[in-house]
């Protein structure tokens, strides 16, 4: 459904997502994984529309994204890391903002506004301004502002920052459930083991190039991994975490 191909954006000649390419299909969870500044993000504004790339192309059902930016929002769902929310609305008023300029029907959208606030246990909240919320109430808004219009195309950018446990795994099913309706989901996450048993395939970006795109089963048996978190090792990191944490402890712990 959702395709980047050859994808490049520079910044004073420097490639920051440099010729990435891959695919989202329907009922697919695609993790998006690499280290901070390999151009994840970069990547998921582009697929957006919210930056333009440097070259390359975005196509959604084999058509180019870029021409028909109305349809790709109106298919889109988007859950940004950070929570840039309009301060001065309650929750339930920037949710009835995102409806309207969705176009969606006013008392289907009330009704359903009211069902999700409530089992995202921000019921009590929901007149409250959103410059009162927590990073996590934030985060929670987020989530349904990019639900409410049911999108076929969903992309989340970390989307656990700042969530409690509890609607964290409730998160995780969601999305598994969603996937199970045949939704096209882009996940960009740090918490491996999540990715491990979520995601239906894996792309690994380093340096702004994508170094793997398999499923997790098949990247295991290649490298001889027996976990996500090897497997993101060897194709990621350029030092190995336990040896860096056994050095860093004992500068923390040596002697004046």
């Amino acid at each position: 459904m959702l395709e980047a191909r050859h994808l490049v954006k520079r910044y004073y000649g420097h490639a920051v997502v440099n010729d990435v390419s891959f695919a989202v299909h329907a009922g697919e969870v695609v993790g998006y994984l690499g280290p901070n500044g390999s151009g994840k993000s970069t990547t998921t504004r582009m697929l957006t529309g919210l930056l333009e790339p440097t070259s390359g192309a975005i196509l959604l059902d084999g058509r180019d994204a870029r021409r028909d930016s109305t349809e790709l929002r109106r298919r889109l769902g988007y859950v940004p890391e950070e929570p840039h929310l309009y301060p001065f609305l309650s929750g339930r008023e920037y949710l009835h903002l995102v409806g309207r300029l969705r176009q969606l029907p006013a008392t289907a959208t009330t009704h359903k506004i009211g069902a999700l606030l409530d089992l995202f246990g921000l019921a009590d909240a929901a007149e409250q301004g959103i410059a009162a919320y927590s990073k996590g109430m934030r985060q929670k808004i987020l989530v349904i502002a990019a639900l409410l219009h049911d999108p076929d195309l969903l992309i989340f950018d970390e989307p656990d920052s700042g969530l409690d446990v509890t609607t964290a795994l409730v998160l995780r099913h969601l999305i598994a459930n969603l996937a199970a309706r045949g939704k096209a989901i882009l996940y960009t996450s740090h918490v491996l083991d999540v990715v491990e048993r979520l995601c239906t395939r894996v792309v690994v970006l380093l340096d702004g190039r994508v170094v793997a795109d398999d499923s997790v089963t098949q990247l295991h048996a290649v490298l001889a991994s027996s976990s996500l978190e090897q497997v993101f090792a060897r194709l990621a990191l350029r030092r190995d975490p336990a040896h860096t944490a056994q050095e860093i402890a004992d500068v923390v712990t040596a002697s004046a």
